[in-house]
């Protein structure tokens, strides 16, 4: 009897276990990474005076039934004047992430926001690196805030979809 008991209790701990979120990093790695500077050695004849822009794009692939690869894409562009480019970085920062038991909104969340803010201190660092290789100053990026970018998306589908069903 006491038998039964346990393998009761831990058939019912591991179907607890089943239904319970989890999340696992199982790799974190560069997947690709470029440097240009296309003025050569002339960008260093002039005064330092740079304009920074940055593109930023996620790219999620379903590996199997729970794992995934995120892939934060990470461009810097950096300007003397409006046509001169010192030098352009570009970072793509993956990781291989474990998920189950999360599904609809609360895995896009997870996917869309969770792991890049997990990927872009690497990728941070990546052209920070890249930048100094290249004789450049450091170039220190600001944190990017993913759950308000996800926000605001959400906000933004939520809305298309109201004016699209308000035309209708």
């Amino acid at each position: 009897m006491a038998e039964e008991n346990q393998n009761s209790e831990q058939a019912a701990a591991s179907e607890g276990q089943a239904g319970t979120p989890q999340f696992a990093i199982n790799r974190v790695y560069v997947k690709d990474l470029s440097f240009e500077s296309p003025q050569g050695a002339k960008v260093f004849t002039t005064q330092w005076q740079p304009k920074v822009s940055q593109d930023l794009n996620t790219q999620i692939d379903r590996l199997d039934d729970t794992h995934f690869e995120v892939v934060l894409k990470l461009t810097i562009t950096v300007k003397m004047d409006e046509e001169k480019i010192a030098f352009l970085a570009e970072v793509h920062q993956a990781g291989i992430f474990e998920v189950s038991g999360v599904d609809g909104v609360h895995l896009q969340h997870l996917m869309t926001a969770a792991c890049p803010q997990i990927l872009f201190p690497y990728a941070r660092e990546a052209i920070d690196n890249l930048a100094n290789r290249g004789g450049f100053p450091p170039l220190n990026l600001p944190p990017i805030n993913f759950d308000m970018l996800f926000a605001q998306a959400a906000a933004k589908a939520k809305a298309e979809t109201e004016s699209a069903s308000g035309q209708a």
